[in-house]
């Protein structure tokens, strides 16, 4: 399960992350945005992790 994120952990890009339980399986479709560069928030419940299921496309992080 290397693509699953704990929660404090910085998000790597900006997007809708899906909670997971302890053993990789949805938790109930809950899903948190956030914003690289910015911490992953708590989870409901303990060892619950994150995935990103849908990235932002906003250009954010570009070199220009």
């Amino acid at each position: 399960m290397s693509d699953t994120l704990k929660p404090g952990q910085i998000a790597p890009r900006s997007g809708q992350y899906e909670i997971v339980g302890p053993r990789g399986g949805n938790a109930g479709g809950a899903e948190r945005t956030s914003v690289q560069g910015e911490r992953l928030p708590p989870t409901p419940k303990p060892d619950q992790k994150y995935r990103l299921v849908d990235p932002s496309n906003n250009g954010a992080g570009k070199k220009r």
